[in-house]
């Protein structure tokens, strides 16, 4: 951990505190604490899932939210601690990188993590859609409040999403001047520190201002060296300038820069790790290690080859009230995001599968949208969308133990340099009519149209025994995909506390260029085509009449094809992507809350799901019939998936309040790679937690501590499968046992 980083953010946090002028912040009324007696209400929840605001119990739309007091509860460090919160949503840290996030909701979402492959599941930032998933594994240190919207998204956000989006909407300065600090320690040398201020500048314009120092000393220790990995060394700030100039006009300026500076991220081998002597045959070079897990691995990386990130971006949202009926809204963002890491592919002592992955990808992206709602029947939601945006990437592989001449070691690197451009362009709209009282027929249509134009050039290179199989091999190419995604939902409204609906949408994920084709044949044909998915779904959403009790129960039917499945080919370093496979999917989510006497919450959140392919057409099984057992289990899509928690508040009078509570989450057996390996899949688990929380009389001080893992469960998140290159099958494992103790201020 790097102590100098965190030594300045203590310092940026005490001097964000002091930049808050005292006779300002003298004038914040504290937030009041609970009273005896006052009923709290769960049915106030709004959410934007359809671009505008409405209650949670009301969209008919399968959608989970979490404000500022949920997350604490969940004892959430970065945006993947959602595992386990949402129905049938996988949600992890991605593989062997500490910036990436691997997010499948419904059985769909972006099975490799390389940069030509397109997330199945949009992410938002206030509205901005983050193209890539690395830079996406953000720590949530100024959120108001996160939606997680589970199905296709083909419509009304900024990029089609097939599997689901995940918004995260950032806090926003008010007429009054309030902030916070907070510190946090616990094991595995975790020091945290955080800070939110924001103020009134003039009668019309706010600012504030967010950031976080988080660094601890990583889980995964290095047994020869003593040298620890998996780290998590972040500092990011936001800044937000927001507005209203005049009654009819808003604007919201927003800055942000994030900063990682980590060692590298490692698994641990689950297959035995194999060369090939050209002379003598194969000979193993490594076995698993038998037993459960210990968090102990080696790399033959050297200690200043890790993993770098700068992730940087800005953003503006102007909105305009037009008249009574109509408004209209830009959001307009740049990104940038500069990626330099080294990942241990096979994680161990030798070099089958090391590599440098650098990228310098920047997206440009444009949304213009207007409202309609004059009060009547019919509200409409119209817009336009472009993104454009560019990843060039650099790349080396090592392999020097991947072949011997009668044991003679013979050197191999790979070289690549590849070049993506995307463009994205979009209209869409929505209308609901509520056609009779109580009925509302939703009706939406999406037309977009994508070009990607990309270039590769791989050279491989080597040693004296083998030089003469150095070769280049290169390929441009480019290629529109266009769709139209359509959606249209019924709703009925039984009564203010009863809703169902039946909906259909249309997801598309348009096709693109296998970013691993090394060999002439795969370079002479490297596109796969575009994703597409239908989705049926039936809900009901209910509440009490006091707002004390909420169940939301959905069922869904997805029909999905074309799956852009990346597979290990037959010969080395051979990773063909296949549009094998069509996949019906059919689950039933629950999501419910109750309110119980003073201080108790209960909530519970079930999903269900049958995921399975209708067909997988692998041509490797013509010629090896070994491949033809790998495709009984989709990726990513655990038949079950549960977490209960219960908290109870105790009011101490004068002394403030304490909570405590606990949650258990619940997943059956995940398939974590395409090809089904035995060895990359995990078993049914579960996980527990406890956590406590005081709140001073006048909330201006807070005190929380917790323990995640309780039971100290040693449990498999992702996988890499290269096992066509030295049978690379290589398992990432979850945060060991924890705990925390955290101290916040308020002014």
């Amino acid at each position: 951990m790097k102590r100098n980083h965190l030594s300045l953010a203590v310092g940026l946090v005490l001097g964000l505190a002091a930049a808050v002028p005292p006779a300002a912040a003298q004038t914040a009324e504290p937030a009041a604490p609970a009273q005896d007696g006052e009923i709290e209400r769960l049915d106030g929840i709004t959410v934007t899932a359809r671009r505008r605001e409405e209650s949670i119990q009301k969209v008919p739309v399968a959608v989970s939210a979490f404000g500022e007091q949920d997350l604490q509860q969940m004892q959430a460090q970065n945006i993947d601690s959602l595992q386990g919160s949402v129905p049938n949503m996988n949600i992890v840290q991605g593989r062997g990188s500490s910036s990436s996030v691997n997010v499948f909701i419904r059985g769909i979402g972006q099975p490799d993590a390389l940069q030509t492959f397109d997330p199945g599941v949009g992410i938002y930032v206030d509205d901005v859609y983050y193209s890539r998933i690395q830079g996406a594994l953000f720590g949530l240190y100024d959120v108001d409040h996160i939606e997680v919207l589970r199905g296709p998204q083909g419509t009304l956000y900024g990029k089609n999403s097939t599997g689901g989006a995940i918004k995260i909407v950032t806090r926003e300065p008010g007429e009054t001047t309030e902030g916070n600090v907070e510190l946090t320690v616990g094991d595995h040398g975790l020091f945290e520190a955080k800070a939110y201020a924001a103020m009134p500048l003039t009668e019309h314009w706010g600012l504030s201002a967010a950031l976080m120092s988080t660094g601890n000393d990583g889980f995964v220790k290095d047994p020869d060296t003593g040298k620890r990995y998996n780290q998590n060394d972040t500092e990011a700030v936001r800044i937000k300038l927001v507005g209203r100039p005049t009654d009819t006009f808003k604007a919201a300026f927003t800055l942000d820069y994030t900063h990682q500076d980590n060692p590298l991220t490692l698994g641990n081998p689950q297959a035995p790790l194999i060369q090939t002597d050209l002379a003598l045959g194969p000979r193993v070079l490594r076995e698993p290690v038998g037993g459960e897990y210990d968090f102990r691995t080696r790399t033959s990386f050297g200690p200043d080859q890790g993993q770098k990130l700068n992730h940087k971006g800005l953003a503006a949202n102007l909105g305009w009230d037009l008249s009574d009926s109509w408004s209209l809204k830009s959001i307009t963002a740049y990104r940038q995001l500069v990626s330099k890491s080294y990942i241990d592919i096979d994680a161990s002592e030798f070099s089958l599968g090391d590599v440098y992955v650098g990228i310098d990808q920047n997206q440009f992206s444009q949304e213009l949208q207007a409202q309609f709602d004059n009060g009547g029947p019919v509200q409409a939601t119209y817009g336009v969308y472009f993104l454009r945006e560019h990843v060039p990437s650099t790349q080396y592989a090592w392999a020097d133990d991947l072949y011997s001449v009668a044991t003679a070691p013979v050197t191999f690197l790979r070289t690549i340099g590849d070049d993506l451009t995307t463009k994205s362009y979009a209209a869409y709209g929505q209308v609901n009519w509520e056609f009779a009282p109580s009925w509302t027929l939703g009706a939406g249509l999406r037309y977009t149209r994508e070009r990607k134009e990309y270039d590769r050039t791989t050279s491989t290179f080597w040693g004296p025994l083998l030089a003469s199989l150095d070769g280049t091999v290169a390929f441009d190419a480019s290629k529109s995909w266009d769709a139209w995604t359509p959606s249209l939902s019924l709703t009925k409204a039984f009564s203010d506390r009863l809703m169902g609906y039946v909906s259909a949408n249309r997801g598309f994920k348009s096709g693109g260029f296998n970013g691993r084709a090394n060999a002439a044949a795969e370079a002479a044909r490297p596109e796969f085509d575009p994703e597409f998915v239908w989705t049926y779904e039936l809900g009901l959403k209910s509440s009490s009449a006091d707002g004390r009790l909420i169940g939301n129960v959905s069922v869904f039917h997805s029909e999905y094809k074309n799956f852009q499945a990346r597979v290990s080919g037959e010969e080395v370093g051979s990773f063909p992507v296949l549009n094998a496979a069509k996949l019906k999917m059919d689950g039933v989510e629950f999501e419910g809350i109750a309110l119980i006497g003073e201080g108790t919450r209960l909530s519970a959140q079930i999903g269900w799901m049958d995921a399975r392919y209708a067909s997988f057409d692998d041509p490797r099984v013509a010629s090896a019939p070994i491949y033809a057992n790998l495709h009984d289990h989709v990726p990513f899509s655990p038949e079950w998936t549960g977490r209960i928690a219960a908290s109870h508040t105790f009011n101490l009078a004068t002394a403030g309040s304490l909570t405590v509570g606990g949650d258990y989450a619940y997943r059956s057996k995940t398939w974590l790679s395409v090809d089904n390996r035995d060895v990359l899949a995990q078993n049914g688990f579960g996980l527990a937690g406890l956590y406590g929380i005081w709140d001073s009389p006048s909330l201006k001080w807070q005190v929380r501590g917790g323990v995640r893992n309780l039971t100290d469960k040693v449990y498999k998140t992702d996988a890499q499968e290269f096992s066509s290159v030295g049978n690379i099958q290589t398992a990432y494992y979850g945060v060991p046992r924890n705990y925390y103790l955290t101290a916040r201020y308020s002014f």
